[in-house]
């Protein structure tokens, strides 16, 4: 699963940059699993507006998708996410791979407001706290400094890591429930971004077995249960879709994705002044014109899948 160590050095001025092949194959995928989350998420977007409220946090909410082909094409694009997301994460660390996850959040409100309001409104994106909420991510990432980090973990580790997560979803799922609108859009996207980190986390103890062998990857329990917890977070996500917009939603999924899965590695100064920039920005996008966005985008009926 890993390929040779290549050194790729370059020399200027004194300055040395060491990038070996492994690292640039998991930017590389990292970046692409980014490109599809965002272009997924616009057309689940497009999908989840159209059916009605009553079905919110129902199996039923999933059997309409499942009719409607916009959906599906967004399904498809989060397949092509995960099998580039796994091969980042054979290729490097969580601490990299989740990070550069940050592009997703300009690029899904680029795309869906050309494709719901078309060019014309791009000037209504909030532009300055996309910049601050993507400056001080990368910032406070920096402090962390994303290297070195051990393939898997103790049964011991992961026990109380699902504990607090179980815990954490509760409190999130349990308020959400009973709000409607953009704070419930942005509840469940920080679930579901919850969940997501969990999943590239076990994702990677599944890649770890594999690397043991076929038998030890099948008879483990991790990637069982990164089937729970993928499913389980794309739930959470289609019910923060419908509830309201992308503007909403997408900030505290494409963030909270990234802090959770490297929280346990930043400096302490550092983390308190980055959060506090990203939550302003997060506050500031919630609050652009965009926002409005929480009826029905379309109202046509949805195109049967035979």
């Amino acid at each position: 699963m890993s390929v040779q160590q290549l050194p790729l050095d370059v020399s200027m001025h004194q300055v040395h940059v060491h990038v070996t092949v492994d690292e640039l194959l998991c930017v590389i995928f990292a970046l692409l699993t980014a490109a599809s989350n965002a272009v997924a998420a616009v057309l689940q977007r497009k999908a989840a507006a159209q059916v009605p409220l009553e079905r919110s946090m129902h199996v039923s909410l999933i059997a309409d998708l499942m009719h409607r082909r916009v959906w599906l094409a967004g399904i498809a694009m989060v397949i092509v996410a995960a099998v580039a997301q796994a091969t980042a994460l054979a290729f490097g660390p969580i601490a990299l791979v989740q990070p550069i996850f940050i592009i997703e959040l300009p690029l899904t409100l680029l795309l869906s407001t050309l494709l719901f309001r078309g060019r014309d409104s791009l000037h209504l994106l909030p532009w300055r706290a996309i910049i601050i909420t993507t400056v001080a991510l990368g910032g406070g990432l920096a402090a962390a400094q994303p290297s070195g980090a051990i393939d898997s973990a103790p049964d011991t580790s992961w026990m109380i890591a699902l504990i607090v997560t179980a815990a954490f979803e509760a409190v999130l799922i349990s308020t959400a429930v009973g709000l409607r609108g953009e704070p419930r859009a942005a509840l469940l996207g920080l679930a579901a971004a919850c969940g997501y980190a969990l999943t590239a986390a076990l994702l990677k103890n599944a890649i770890a077995d594999l690397n043991e062998g076929v038998a030890e990857f099948f008879t483990s329990w991790h990637i069982y249960a990164v089937a729970v917890a993928g499913v389980g977070s794309l739930f959470l996500l289609q019910n923060a879709l419908q509830a309201g917009s992308l503007v909403a939603s997408q900030p505290m999924l494409t963030v909270g994705d990234a802090l959770i899965s490297i929280a346990d590695g930043w400096w302490l100064v550092p983390q308190f002044i980055a959060l506090a920039a990203i939550i302003y920005g997060c506050v500031q996008i919630a609050k652009s014109p965009l926002a409005s966005e929480a009826a029905p985008l379309v109202t046509e009926a949805p195109s049967t899948v035979q």
